[in-house]
């Protein structure tokens, strides 16, 4: 509410929880009214929270004529208020997430999935520190065809991958200062941008904390503004896997290590090698990466992005400083030993992804799990199992995994195959521009 008092000329705020598909659903609201919502909270039907991409309901689901379509409890996070600088006027945006009459968490809730996870972890003495890596696609997408924007600067487009390049960068200058500038505004802790490996895309790292909710709530929170920012300028900001068929895709990098009750990182023996818990963890992985594809690969697009030979891990396997394999131990000082899971892309719901990736390694963790050794070389070409190839697969995939099952309460696990099932009936019947259409702006 302090940032709200302090901000007086805002008329109206607009609350919001992340659906399965990451998607905002909330109301707008007068401004007279945040006292009573930050006391009493709102209610939604809990089918908001279990809605397709296109924003339907999802037939046959429970939550819907079978139960009468009851409401559940939105709450505050601990965020508060916040700014949203993508608008004109200025509004204030408090984000929610949802609970049960009685206070107690709902089970189809994302972020409550991730509280799970974290529970867990605290009941284990220890701690998680998370960041996040986002890969996004500026995009002109006014006439027939996707192109690179014109620079702000020049008025020219740039058709070539710029790999690190301060040129990229600086022709979008304006928008980078005023992205940044809302961050800040944000609470959302943006660090290095660089450019990417296709026209127009870029990456900004957010910095890590031993907050795994709040890394979640960061990065969702930083592509509703991405996308919400680039429209100003004039083009999309779109986190979608693959918009283009002839360049890589897009991808959320995840980073972490976990700290023990003294604050010690539990991967770190003080060798480059680092300790038995961090091979526990990788196993935990590696064995809950074929039921998590679904997670991170949410969508019908995403599939285009983990193809082999395109800097997306297909196979399997983990190794040390390598970008072609699924997992990779980053070269670090000892105190700084992490791991980094590289499969998911950048049109994930970093609530469930999060999530995924810690409780797959705390599985690890308790089971003591052998990982396999680390590859050399090209991972693309080391004869690993693979990830399901297909969505229909991952699908499956996720149903039945026992290791899904661990880190998700059935509840949740059974709205997002729904949900998932209906999505893949229903994008058969879309051209290929259809497809880019729906997923440019919205994942």
């Amino acid at each position: 509410m302090d940032w709200l008092r302090e901000h007086p000329e805002v008329k109206t705020i607009r609350v919001a929880a992340a659906d399965l598909n990451g998607q905002p659903r909330g109301k707008r609201v007068p401004a007279r009214f945040a006292d009573k919502i930050l006391t009493e909270g709102t209610k939604f039907p809990y089918s908001v929270l279990n809605m397709d991409i296109w924003g339907e309901d999802v037939e046959n689901s429970p939550l819907v004529f079978q139960s009468g379509d009851p409401d559940g409890l939105l709450l505050p996070t601990e965020r508060g208020f916040m700014p949203m600088p993508w608008l004109e006027a200025p509004t204030g945006l408090l984000p929610l997430w949802m609970f049960h009459a009685d206070g107690t968490p709902y089970d189809g809730d994302p972020r409550q999935a991730l509280a799970r996870v974290v529970d867990r972890y605290k009941a284990a003495g220890l701690t998680p520190v998370v960041a996040t890596e986002l890969e996004f696609f500026l995009i002109d997408d006014s006439g027939g065809q996707l192109r690179v924007p014109p620079s702000p600067r020049s008025g020219k487009r740039r058709t070539g991958a710029e790999t690190l390049s301060l040129r990229a960068l600086d022709a979008f200058d304006r928008f980078f200062t005023a992205l940044y500038e809302a961050s800040e505004a944000m609470d959302i802790p943006a660090d290095t941008a660089i450019s990417e490996a296709a026209p127009g895309q870029f990456e900004i790292n957010l910095m890590h904390q031993a907050d795994p909710l709040k890394a979640a709530d960061d990065s969702w929170l930083f592509k509703l503004l991405v996308k919400g920012l680039a429209r100003q300028y004039g083009f999309a900001g779109s986190f979608m896997a693959k918009p283009y068929e002839e360049w890589n895709g897009s991808g959320m990098h995840m980073h972490f290590s976990i700290l023990d009750a003294k604050g010690n990182n539990i991967f770190d023996n003080g060798t480059e090698m680092g300790s038995d818990r961090l091979r526990h963890a990788v196993a935990g992985c590696l064995a809950a990466m074929p039921g998590s594809t679904l997670l991170f690969a949410p969508h019908e697009n995403s599939y285009d992005r983990l193809v082999p030979n395109a800097h997306a891990p297909t196979g399997i396997g983990w190794a040390y400083e390598n970008r072609t394999s699924a997992i990779r131990i980053p070269s670090s000082g000892p105190k700084a030993r992490r791991i980094e899971h590289r499969v998911a892309g950048g049109d994930v719901n970093p609530y469930l992804t999060v999530a995924a990736v810690l409780g797959a390694a705390l599985n690890g963790l308790e089971d003591r799990a052998e990982a396999p050794p680390p590859i050399q070389g090209n991972a693309y070409e080391q004869g690993l199992a693979q990830l399901p190839a297909t969505w229909g697969e991952a699908i499956d995939a996720f149903a039945s995994s026992p290791e899904i099952k661990r880190i998700f309460p059935a509840h949740l696990i059974e709205n997002f195959v729904m949900t998932k099932r209906q999505e893949l009936h229903y994008m058969a019947e879309l051209s290929d521009d259809e497809t880019v259409e729906l997923y440019l702006d919205t994942v």
